[in-house]
């Protein structure tokens, strides 16, 4: 299989790499397989837009062209290699129910449909008071002279859709294009609809799933659909790919990464943002429509498309900042809460280093145009590692920590969506139980038994609060909320607590810490006051303790107390 195709009509002025197919006749790539191609006319399993808007509109040398827009087919295989969004289908029937207000709105629309292409419903939108399911299974209760009918379609066509509709995947507005356009659009979904799944999930470090509190459900709170849903009752999460827009909002305010963006997860960032040395990276998400784009780019400014537009977080950034080792240039006309966050800890990050923002925000093609123009290198900001296997605190952590070095840079205040934190704990109080330990799955907290302490890594921290909740002491363990002090020891485990290990008065073995057999001891001492054998047992190891009890009930046996 010829893996590139560069197909254009018009033909190219200057000459590409032998491993690009170049053609300007259509019939060339007919019943023929390609990986990437620069435009949706041909078949291939990736189309990359950026390709065209390189070559339309770069200033590049005639040799570096050449070579980057290998570079731009290179990073679009590279994406398809890493991608894990599985498509699926799903069958669309006749089925339509028309939700509209007036009989104006009834008229205009069946008026670009046959009676043979729906299976037509109809109702006023007054009497709709639920809607459930999925594009294929879609369910609709409507108030029907005061009993509950339930209408099962497979699309619905909204004038001036409420919300209740929108959450769920089928539902379509005319007023949002046009009737037309609606149409289209319907017959097309009976055809053939199909959806992909843009997230994936490791249920093993969500700070949601199986806790006895809820601590987090960022995602579920910024998901605009139903597609990602919560049982508070079981504390798991639910998740419907088919009502997914993939916008991966979910992705950006996830604290611990267990939620990641399967057309480009972490792996697949990585492996791209390498491409990226010693160039301007331009990120530009798909609805941005980079086809249209009419700006000039000036020399080693490099598109870098992307699908969704929210799933870009703190770790993604700086791992394109420093492998490019400039700014980079972010094209979006919306900036989601997650991603929002992250550009604004970064730019403050970047500014207390560099004394310059690291992501320059364009939200419209005036402000693109001023980025390009404004964007340069940052001396001394690359580096690169292998991050690989590595989750996404971990990653922010180890590029921060190369950017600090020896420094003090101050501290940068984290935000509504993105916390990191500080945990603190009173050392007189704590007894090492270690529950807290247990209830840290971003592996912030650690004990090392060589030296009975309790250690955190304060860049690991999210912030969550479980282990805060979970401390069985009294005003034992806090946390300093929403910080990053930006010096070295921040990056390293800093002791919590420490103690010594307690000896079995019998044994000699040690089984657990002063403090704790001390706190016990404590409690427990006015009640075995009376009986020396009992008290004793209070400091005794867990074989010890039945063996010295039992043997004082046969001595007493034997005396005739017992």
């Amino acid at each position: 299989m010829q893996e590139f195709i560069y197909y254009n009509p018009k033909g190219l002025d200057f000459p590409i790499s032998e491993e690009i197919l170049v053609t300007t006749n259509i019939e060339d790539t007919k019943e023929k397989n390609f990986l990437i191609s620069n435009t949706k006319e041909v078949e291939s399993e990736l189309n990359a837009d950026e390709i065209d808007f390189y070559i339309n509109n770069s200033k590049d040398a005639m040799s570096a062209k050449i070579e980057n827009v290998l570079k731009l087919y290179e990073i679009a295989a590279s994406k398809y290699d890493f991608a894990q969004d599985i498509s699926y289908s799903e069958d669309i029937s006749k089925q339509l129910l028309l939700v509209a207000n007036t009989k104006e709105e009834y008229e205009a629309f069946t008026e670009h449909i046959d009676t043979d292409d729906f299976e037509l419903f109809f109702v006023k939108e007054e009497i709709v008071k639920e809607v459930s399911g999925h594009i294929g299974n879609l369910s609709v209760v409507v108030d029907d002279e005061g009993k509950d009918v339930t209408l099962n379609v497979s699309q619905i066509v909204w004038f001036d859709a409420k919300q209740i509709a929108l959450n769920q995947s089928g539902t379509f507005d005319p007023n949002l294009s046009s009737i037309e356009e609606v149409v289209t659009t319907l017959k097309e979904n009976i055809n053939s609809y199909s959806y992909k799944k843009f997230t994936t999930y490791d249920k093993e470090i969500c700070q949601y799933d199986g806790r006895r509190e809820e601590i987090c459900s960022k995602c579920e709170e910024v998901c605009p659909t139903v597609a990602i849903t919560k049982d508070d009752e079981t504390k798991t999460l639910g998740f419907s790919q088919i009502d997914c827009h993939g916008c991966g909002g979910c992705v950006s305010v996830c604290p611990s990464g267990a939620i990641d963006y399967a057309p480009s997860n972490k792996e697949s960032l990585f492996e791209m943002s390498k491409f990226y040395e010693e160039t301007h990276p331009l990120i530009v998400p798909e609805k941005m429509k980079m086809s249209s784009l009419e700006v000039s780019l000036k020399e080693n400014v490099l598109p870098f498309a992307i699908e969704g537009e929210k799933f870009l977080h703190e770790a993604s950034f700086l791992t394109l900042l420093q492998i490019s080792g400039s700014q980079v240039i972010f094209f979006s006309d919306f900036i989601s809460k997650g991603s929002g966050d992250a550009i604004r800890i970064v730019n403050d990050i970047y500014q207390a280093k560099y004394g310059k923002d690291g992501i320059l925000v364009a939200m419209n093609e005036e402000e693109l145009q001023k980025a390009i123009n404004e964007v340069s290198f940052i001396e001394g900001s690359e580096f690169n590692f292998n991050q690989d296997d590595l989750k996404k605190r971990e990653i922010f952590s180890h590029r921060l920590q190369k950017l600090v070095g020896d420094e003090d840079l101050g501290t940068v205040k984290t935000g509504e969506h993105v916390h990191y934190g500080l945990v603190k704990v009173n050392e007189d109080k704590c007894t090492l139980c270690l529950v807290c330990v247990g209830s840290c799955n971003v592996d912030a907290l650690q004990a090392d038994a060589t030296d009975n302490t309790l250690r955190l890594n304060p860049s690991l921290c999210t912030s969550c609060g479980y282990c805060e909740v979970s401390c069985p002491e009294t005003d034992c363990l806090t946390i300093e909320r929403d910080v990053i002090n930006l010096e070295p020891t921040w990056f390293k485990e800093n002791i919590l607590a420490k103690d010594e290990l307690f000896a079995c008065v019998e044994c000699g073995v040690e089984f657990a810490t002063v403090k704790s057999v001390t706190k016990i001891a404590n409690m427990m001492a006015p009640i075995f006051a009376h009986d020396p054998v009992k008290e004793r047992s209070l400091y005794c190891c867990s074989d010890c303790k039945p063996k010295i009890m039992m043997q004082n009930y046969y001595d007493k046996k034997n005396e005739g107390k017992a």
